[in-house]
């Protein structure tokens, strides 16, 4: 949207109401689920109590936030009104930016924001980007596109806080003291799921609302979850491309009595840096051990393995940028 100037308005394709009566759903807008009765099968929202046959919960996942930034502190942008805000602000001009968190998001921002002219400093926790991803050859090669592009790149620095001078400028207070001064702070430090309504309703909860992984049924027999808010034995299932899987398989579940319908299958990783694509097949164990396929100045392929078990394929390089596009 940014490399394109497009705004948060014109992302909007169509109203609530609108793709209601498309899809011939009854669409309740503005309202928050604020209580479930699994025993009367009943949702106690802000608009009204609904009664269920059948529930299916799909209600993503929120900004996860340190205890040492405030939500009124920083921006992120997975929500059109704080993309909104932070596209608006950035139309004057070049700025400051300090991204925190060095994931997909953070490290897809801090290029994006570079292109467009900002001078961006990306704060990462560990020791490189994508910890739980990319071994570190892949991520010493990601930090050095980043840094030939002008992006700095602050490896294991740990927030204690932020200050304001006198001065009006705003500074972020590393744990060894020293300082970074910023004009518009980006928080890209992961998701979560709001565990109210299913720990209020008693629904089992390991990180994400646990379903089955084959029927996605919660610990309750007629409520099921999709999309950001599940776990599958404990591990958060927060890509986009299961979804449509997992919503056809919720519908055969409760039209056809299928319970077996759905195989979660590791999505493929696309990790859009244009200047250093990567693709990622399969999901890296951290006892995995990675071996170099070809490295040469276009492309690093790697493979990792557990054993004599392929787990994961990396291609990293211009020759995988039209596979991450």
């Amino acid at each position: 949207a940014m490399s394109r100037g497009v705004s948060a308005e014109q992302l909007v394709r169509e109203s609530a109401e609108d793709a209601g009566r498309r899809l011939r759903v009854k669409l309740i807008t503005n309202a928050f689920a604020v209580g479930l009765n699994t025993a009367r099968h009943e949702l106690r929202t802000t608009r009204g109590t609904i009664e269920y046959t059948h529930l299916v919960l799909a209600q993503g996942s929120k900004p996860y936030l340190p205890d040492q930034l405030a939500a009124d502190t920083c921006w992120h942008v997975n929500h059109l009104k704080s993309w909104g805000g932070l596209e608006k602000t950035l139309r004057a001009g070049p700025q400051r930016v300090a991204i925190i968190g060095a994931g997909m998001i953070g490290c897809e921002l801090a290029e994006d924001l570079n292109k467009a002219g900002h001078h961006v400093s990306l704060i990462n926790r560990d020791a490189h980007p994508l910890l739980a991803l990319l071994p570190q050859l892949a991520a010493s090669c990601l930090v050095d596109s980043m840094v030939q592009q002008g992006i700095e790149h602050h490896a294991n620095a740990h927030i204690a806080g932020l200050e304001k001078a006198a001065s009006g400028e705003s500074y972020i207070v590393l744990e060894d003291g020293s300082k970074l001064a910023y004009d518009q702070l980006i928080a890209a430090t992961g998701l979560q799921t709001d565990n109210r309504l299913a720990k209020q309703a008693g629904l089992a909860f390991d990180n994400g609302i646990a379903v089955n992984a084959r029927s996605l049924q919660t610990s309750e027999k007629n409520i099921y979850a999709l999309g950001d808010c599940i776990s599958i034995d404990g591990v958060a299932c927060r890509f986009i491309e299961p979804i449509a899987h997992q919503a056809r398989s919720i519908a055969s579940n409760i039209l056809c009595g299928d319970q077996q319908s759905y195989e979660h299958v590791d999505p493929v990783i696309r990790l859009k840096t244009r200047a250093m694509p990567i693709v990622l097949r399969g999901i890296p164990k951290p006892v995995g051990i990675w071996k170099t396929v070809r490295q040469n100045e276009q492309q690093l392929v790697m493979e990792q393995y557990v054993e004599d078990e392929k787990m994961a394929v990396l291609t990293m390089g211009l020759s995988s940028g039209s596979e991450a596009a």
